[in-house]
């Protein structure tokens, strides 16, 4: 079971580095914040990050029932002075730490962690 997570935890470290460690319009703190915040909901244990209360609905909508965004919740964040590519940042962060959240809690229960 242990090969699995290995065969695949360089092109995850790539991943997570291209989304939350390279520039952009946002700072990369926040993008780390939001990515925290999406893989609690998503199963990652002890994450408390803090995230500006703004982005709470996006964020946890994208983390867990992305389904439900809206342009709504789009055009809230545009009002409160997100760019595009602002809001696009923070959705892949968001969606990033929820895949993340996700494949951690799976791989914890392979190795009967969970």
């Amino acid at each position: 079971m242990g090969a699995m997570s290995e065969r695949y935890s360089g092109l995850v470290h790539r991943l997570r580095d291209a989304v939350l460690g390279t520039s952009g319009v946002t700072e990369a703190s926040l993008r780390a914040a939001v990515e925290a915040r999406a893989a609690g909901l998503g199963g990652r244990p002890g994450v408390e990050p803090g995230v500006p209360a703004v982005l709470s609905t996006l964020v946890d909508k994208v983390a867990q029932q992305p389904f439900r965004v809206t342009d709504g919740d789009v055009q809230a964040l545009r009002q409160a002075g997100y760019s595009e590519d602002a809001i696009f940042e923070i959705t892949a962060s968001a969606a990033l730490g929820a895949g993340l959240g996700r494949l951690e809690r799976g791989l914890a229960a392979l190795k009967g962690a969970v």
